[in-house]
This record gives structure tokens, sequence and C-alpha cells, in this order.
């Protein structure tokens, strides 16, 4: 990952490195498609049907050819090949193995893969005009029809990995991870010492800016740990989920130079391409789960978009459009919080903050890049907030800090983060931010001409959830529901009461 002072400087350097490396095109490198799910039984058996299930089989294939030839794809769950009715993410492929026995656990996992296709659908036609008939049926018939092949389904329900096996082939991966770890390492030499200035040393380009979330306090408390469903995941109702989100979002205190360093709302241009208007800040959030130990643990998503990185030179190979922060809390099960985790919506720069409940396990030494955390985090009481100083221009995270809650100078609201997968075009009708490969068009960054023998598509290019590769040497999922326990594990009741 490219480092602070020295980002162009460094990049430009190492180009002819990995050049020596990249002997073919980059045309090369691109993933293969998945296979055509309609041509994989069982759904291939019903197309030829003369009844209902024959006619619900056509209606999802017509759906997906006309999505399809209007590239309104909406790419954050795949379509499970066979079952083009169901989606699948990563957490739901991790939960197929309690669907094993017929009953409680099964159904509730076949719900999930079916709510996983509505969501997706649901910007599907919206974006392609569409109209939603029959489809909630037909699912419904379809995966009754279907019941019999649960073990094809199980085997077929995986997430296609992000990284390219051809790329690193081509790009002589063996010899050019070296480079890479190197400059990751440099990285990480430079984040920490930032991180052990004290934070009144930090240098100030423009003014110290606070934003935080718009609510009344107190909120309604959440009375945790709640029941969980047949797989074992938490169930909330819809204020507890609101009351955990504004209890948790984090107060941004970033250094305003320019109205690039306001964290604003996505919307399209008049060409179609992502915009950001800092004039109405957002934080755009998800609630989803982390498979923890002795359970699956609660975790809130909160990302923060800004219009820009500008560029600090004519080389600067990270400068581009759009630019953001995703800020990740996992909760124990009584509410408070295990670790913080942060990364762009590019997929780079993962940072992990511990707080005093967990401990981190010994790490692999291996060239992949492990866990890195610059900082631990007091968990934070009922009134008091976390902090996140931010950089500005290169909207790097620079500090960690707890304070008592207090009024910021600048709210902002909180909304879905599905919504930018429907936003009003100056076409007419919406469309999403998001391409149909799960990139947001328009914010690719020069590093990618450096860095695909890593596999990654299009390195720095700002990304749809569930496309998010955070380890450039490795592999590394950031919506993985175990990576949380391949880093750490619970502290001891008896020593988390005597951490500081």
């Amino acid at each position: 990952m490219p480092g602070r002072s020295g980002d162009s400087s460094r990049w430009v350097r190492g180009a002819s490195a990995l050049a020596l490396c990249a002997t073919v095109a980059l045309a090369g490198c691109a993933t293969v498609e998945p296979a055509d799910p309609y041509a994989v039984e069982p759904i291939a058996r019903h197309l030829e049907r003369d009844d209902n299930v024959g006619y619900c089989a056509r209606l999802f294939a017509d759906i997906d050819r006309r999505v399809d030839a209007l590239a309104a794809r909406d790419a954050e769950a795949p379509r499970i090949a066979g079952f083009p009715y169901l989606r699948v993410d990563r957490l739901a492929a991790a939960l197929a193995p309690r669907a094993e026995f017929d009953g409680p656990a099964r159904k509730a996992w076949l719900a999930r893969l079916a709510t996983l296709d509505d969501a997706g659908r649901t910007a599907e036609l919206a974006n392609a005009m569409l109209p939603s008939d029959d489809l909630a049926r037909c699912r419904v018939l379809l995966g009754a029809t279907d019941a019999a092949s649960i073990d094809s389904l199980r085997a077929r329900a995986r997430v296609p990995d992000a990284y390219s096996a051809g790329a690193r082939v081509i790009g002589l991966y063996p010899v050019t991870q070296l480079l890479v770890a190197a400059n990751e390492a440099r990285w990480q030499e430079e984040t920490r010492a930032v991180f052990a200035l004290p934070l009144d040393q930090l240098p100030v380009q423009g003014r110290l800016t606070r934003f935080g979330v718009r609510t009344a306090w107190p909120v309604p408390e959440v009375a945790l740990p709640v029941p969980g469903d047949p797989l074992g995941l938490p169930v909330l109702s819809r204020l507890d989920r609101t009351a955990l989100l504004v209890r948790h979002a984090p107060l941004l205190e970033v250094d305003v130079r320019a109205a690039y360093d306001r964290p604003g709302e996505l919307g399209l241009d008049s060409t179609g391409l992502p915009v950001v208007d800092p004039e109405q800040p957002v934080a755009y959030t998800r609630v989803t789960h982390a498979l923890f130990e002795d359970g699956a643990r609660l975790q809130l998503v909160y990302s923060f978009w800004f219009s820009e990185r500008p560029a600090r030179d004519v080389l600067d190979p990270l400068s581009g459009r759009i630019d953001g922060l995703v800020w990740r809390v996992t909760l124990d099960k009584d509410g408070n919080p295990l670790v913080y985790d942060a990364m762009r919506p590019s997929g780079r720069n993962h940072l992990f903050f511990p707080t005093e409940r967990v401990v981190a396990r010994p790490q692999a030494d291996t060239l992949d890049e492990r866990m890195f955390s610059p900082q631990a985090v007091r968990a934070p009481k009922r009134d008091e907030v976390v902090v996140l100083r931010i950089e500005s221009g290169t909207h790097y995270l620079q500090r960690v800090s707890v304070e008592p809650r207090a009024q910021p100078a600048v709210r902002y609201q909180l909304d879905d983060d599905r919504r930018p997968t429907t936003l009003p075009s100056a076409a007419g009708g919406t469309r999403s931010v998001f391409g149909v490969d799960g990139l947001m068009p328009g914010t690719e960054r020069g590093e990618r001409h450096l860095l695909w023998p890593t596999g990654v598509a299009s390195p720095g290019q700002m990304r749809q959830w569930g496309h998010h590769a955070t380890a450039l040497v490795g592999r590394r999922h950031f919506d993985d529901p175990h990576l949380l326990g391949s880093y750490f594990a619970l502290r001891p009741a008896a020593s988390t009461a005597k951490a500081p």
C-alpha cells in the first residue's frame, strides 16, 4: 500500500521494476466470468416444462437477459449456478454447513439466499425499468420444486475469489510480490510513525472540522444479547438496528482544506458518473455479522465518501475522483465493541484497532499481508464517542481516540448503503454508482498499472460491498465472516476486567 509523504515518487521508482515482470498486456488479466446459471441443472431442465414451474424458470431467464442487455446487473451477491432465483454472499456461504439437515436452520438459510436475490433484483428491476410481477411467487415455487437438490445448492453456494489467478501467473507474482511486500512494509512504518505523534503535533493544512451523527440524545437502549435465528445470527428489530448504528457512529475530525475533504452524498452527474455532494453529509450504513469463537457477532459498517483525492503532483498514482473511508465496529454479545477496523472503499489501507476485550493471535511468518494495527482503542462508555482524525486530501486515518460525547460542528445523516445502487439518472429512471463488475466507473487510479500482477481487479478503484480484496500479497476479503477470528481471540474475562 502506498505510503504517506512519498506516495508518488516511490511508486514511480517502482514502476520500472514491475514493468520488467509485467510483459503481457493487461487485457490478459481479466477474470473469467462464471458459467451461465441457466445452463446448469436443475434450472436447465425446468426451462422446457409446460407448467407453472416452466413459466417461472423462463420468467427469471427473460428478466436476467433484459437486465444484462441494459448493463443493470447488481454485483453485490452473485447468482447461484443452477439456482438463479437465489444469491449468495460470503456470510451465507460460510453458513451453508448449518443447512445440511432439514429443519429450521435449512429454512433460514434458504430464506437468506432468497432475500439476497430479492435485494439484488429490486435494484436491477428499478434501474432497467422492468416489472416485478410474479417474481416473488416464482421464487417460492422454484425453491419448493428444487427442495431435493439441497446438496447441489449447498455445493454451489460459493462466492468467487476476488483475486485473479491468471493475472498473478502472467504478472510473475512470485517475483512482483517481493516488491509489493517491501512497499507495504514501508507504508506500515510510516503509518506507525504518524500514529505515534502526539495528537497536537499532527500537521493541519486547513481547518479541523468535526462531523457527527444527526440525532437527539440519548438514543434508546438496546437490550443485548438478543435472541438468534436458527442459524445463530442475532435478530434485531429495525428500531434496535437504528439505535445501535447511531450509538456507535464515529465522530470525524477532518482537516478540511477544500470541498474534497467534506464527506457527502453520492449521486450521478449528467454523464452518469458518480459524484459527491459535500453539502449533504452522509454515512452509508449496513449491519452484518462476524462468525467469531462461540457465535456470531454484530458488525456495524459506516461508509463515508469524498468527492476526490487530489493529486500531490503530476505523477501521483493514487489520485482520482471519489475517495472514501469505511469504518467497521464489531460488537460483543453485550453490545460493547470488540474490534474496530477501517479501509478505503477500494479495499486498500486495511487497519485494525482492537479493544481491551481481545488479544491478537500469532501470525504466520510469511510475505502475506498480516493484521496491521497501528493503535489499540479503549472501548467507549455510554456517554463517549470514538473520534477519527482524518488527513486533508489523502483522507488517511491519523488517530483513533475516545472522548466525551459533544455536539459536532456539522451533522451527518445515516442512510442505507444499498441506496447508491438506485440513484436518479439524468437520462431518466435510476442507475447504480457501481458497474456490473462491482467497480465504480470513473474512479480508476494510476496504481492499477503497477499493481495488476497482485491479481486484484483495478487496485485503487472504488467498489461495491462484497468486492473488497484488502491484501495485495496473499488473499483477504473484507466481508469474510471468519476474518476477525483469524486475527483475534477473546481475552479471558478476568483479564478484561483488569484492563485499563
